[in-house]
């Protein structure tokens, strides 16, 4: 049996998460052996799947509940929490 791990994060981005910071979430989930899952009122998305993770329709000041489980599951929480608080990177544009 699997251990999983949970982190919830907020959507800090006014654009919410949008296609780019989707991609970018798709592309860190993938960098890790782990299954990740996104879960969003009442909604739940793959976390290596753009489409999926896009339909979540996540705004601005949502909470988003992360879940992982697999070998790297404490890594990619890491790495997912640290993206979400740094409002996509989208402060220095």
């Amino acid at each position: 049996m699997t251990d999983s791990f949970m982190r919830e994060v907020t959507v800090l981005s006014p654009n919410g998460l949008h296609a780019r910071p989707s991609h970018a979430v798709v592309a860190i989930a993938s960098e890790f052996d782990a299954q990740v899952c996104l879960q969003c009122q009442g909604r739940v998305a793959d976390a290596r799947s753009i489409l999926s993770v896009m339909t979540l329709g996540a705004s601005q000041g949502d909470t988003i509940s992360l879940s992982a489980s697999g070998p790297d599951a404490i890594p990619v929480l890491n790495k997912l929490q640290s993206y979400f608080e740094s409002a996509f990177e989208e402060g220095n544009s």
